[in-house]
């Protein structure tokens, strides 16, 4: 079984979107946050049996929020 990081947004509607980076083109949406990973579970199922290469490469780090006066 391998571990898969997805990062979780709400947008302005308030519907949960979620990604996994090292997948391209992998992500989904849903209404609460359950949804959305039930949904990114799916996803990532197929993407995963789709491709050939290694997708599980490299070890998440962390994200940090940063501002910028513009």
């Amino acid at each position: 079984m391998k571990k898969y990081t997805v990062y979780i947004e709400q947008d302005e509607d308030g519907v949960f979107v979620g990604s996994v980076p090292n997948i391209p083109g992998c992500y989904s949406q849903g209404n609460t946050i359950d949804e959305l990973m039930q949904n990114m579970h799916e996803v990532i199922t197929l993407a995963v049996r789709n491709t050939d290469i290694d997708v599980a490469t490299g070890n998440f780090v962390g994200i940090q929020t940063m501002a910028v006066s513009v």
